[in-house]
């Protein structure tokens, strides 16, 4: 039976798979881009009109960056009979999202998602171990 962990932001996920005969870590970049758009420029004329940074743009590109991202990773959950899924702020919850939208057989293999800081690959390890009740192994 293969299980998996997964802790993910916008920066990478990690995951922990689980088997009978033994563990193996997997690895998956995002390759998202960071904008920091500046702000607009003042017009000529004295009280004039501001120039405004569109962010529809900006937040367009990232939405399209976090599609390919989440199919990456699903590409690497193939075979999975149970899925836990971690990690700190909005990404685990829009990864869901995409799972139950584009991927509904694999969405139903989830049995946990849960929020989580930043931490090891050990104390990941054992975080995935204890979420599906395998503490002795």
């Amino acid at each position: 039976m293969k299980k998996v962990g997964i802790w993910l932001d916008k920066k990478e996920a990690l995951g922990v798979v689980l088997e009978e005969d033994g563990e193996s870590v997997f690895n998956v970049e995002s390759e998202l881009e960071f904008f920091n758009p500046k702000g607009g420029s003042r017009s000529k004329a004295n009280w004039g009109p501001q120039d405004v940074v569109q962010d529809s743009k900006y937040l367009e590109r990232e939405k399209h960056q976090l599609k390919r991202y989440f199919e990456n990773i699903t590409l690497e959950l193939q075979d999975v009979d149970e899925l836990a899924i971690f990690g700190p702020a909005e990404a685990p919850e829009k990864f869901v999202g995409e799972l139950e939208e584009h991927y509904p057989a694999l969405a139903q293999k989830i049995i946990a998602t849960e929020k989580a800081d930043s931490m090891t690959q050990n104390q990941f390890t054992a975080l995935v171990k204890q979420t599906f009740g395998l503490n002795d192994r």
